[in-house]
């Protein structure tokens, strides 16, 4: 009988899920609409449907083992998703115990970044390295932190949270409550207001213009900076700017052997690369400089969030050599 996990990515437009086996294959995909859900028990009960029909439809004999989730603001500790600010559902979920009420199995659960630097150290481009740091640059800023092979969860459940640290006190505003945090320059959502302000203050001709802030995307921008455009490419210098002199103080928190971008805004390719180790380099600590390596993530594809969080539970596994227990989630 073959083991199997799931994995599961939510977002707060849709939540991703699949089931997959130790060597990283994905057996089953597919995807459910978190938005259209008012009640988080509604949703639950509509994603409990299609996992049940994803089980059924695997057409050789197997065993889940467990669950692993990826969410904005999860706690790893207590299995629950704390007053996400891309999601609907306020307050505290205690999602880890509704998974094992509901199919009686584990499930492990952590922010979408910490999910994605376990699935780079287990199948990506971090295989072997036991410090790094995962960026994830999406809707948001994402970030986990992996240390001597371990992910830094701190005391709380919730470390590594990068994308809310500080650029400018005064500066832009953000859902988490705060102003001028990282996520609100360096992001999908980031760079479209960086392109809003640069159109503004430049009188040269762009494609960019006449474009709605709604309905703008990261693939534009990079298309018009790659024919060179001059607000697009002043966009990326910009964000490249900010990323690198933010990476730089990262560093010297865990030394990092390299630092992965994921996610659609580092699809920019050396866009975003470039300006970004430019910027990193003339920031670091000396003792810090030429040490540290800026790459691409290994799952940049569509499964890779499905993959992280279902990397999870083997890491989990991996590191306890022993089979999850029911009271750990």
């Amino acid at each position: 009988m073959k083991e199997l996990t799931i994995g599961i990515d939510i977002g707060g437009t849709n939540t991703k899920y699949g089931i997959v086996d130790r060597d990283g294959n994905v057996v089953f995909q597919g995807s459910i609409s978190t938005a259209e859900y008012e009640e988080f028990r509604d949703y639950f009960n509509g994603l409990a449907i299609a996992l049940r029909k994803a089980t059924e439809s695997i057409p050789f004999a197997h065993k889940i083992i467990g669950v692993g989730v990826g969410a904005a603001n999860g706690n790893y500790y207590k299995g629950t998703i704390e007053r996400a600010t891309n999601l609907k559902w306020k307050g505290i979920i205690p999602l880890a115990d509704m998974f094992r009420e509901e199919f009686g199995i584990p499930a492990i659960i952590t922010n979408d970044a910490n999910a994605a630097a376990v699935g780079e150290m287990v199948y990506g481009a971090a295989k072997g390295m036991k410090d790094f740091v995962v960026i994830t640059l999406g809707t948001g800023l994402g970030s986990g932190f992996v240390c001597n092979g371990i992910l830094l969860n701190g005391k709380h459940g919730i470390a590594g949270e990068v994308g809310h640290t500080s650029v400018n006190p005064a500066g832009r505003f953000c859902n988490c409550g705060k102003r001028g945090c990282l996520e609100t320059y360096v992001s999908a959502t980031g760079i479209k207001r960086t392109v809003y302000k640069l159109l503004a203050d430049h009188l040269e001709p762009s494609e960019l213009r006449g474009i709605s802030f709604d309905n703008l995307t990261t693939k534009m921008i990079t298309e018009s900076a790659v024919r060179g455009d001059v607000v697009a490419l002043a966009a990326f210098e910009y964000t490249g700017r900010i990323l690198g002199m933010k990476l730089a103080e990262t560093v010297v928190h865990t030394d990092p052997e390299a630092i992965f971008l994921f996610g659609g805004l580092s699809l920019a390719g050396d866009l975003i690369f470039k300006p970004t180790i430019k910027h990193m380099e003339a920031n670091l600590m000396p003792l810090f400089r030429g040490k540290v390596k800026v790459l691409p993530s290994g799952l940049q594809n569509q499964a890779a969030p499905i993959i992280g969080a279902s990397s999870l539970v083997w890491n989990y596994l991996d590191n306890n050599k022993t089979q999850l227990q029911e009271e750990v989630y």
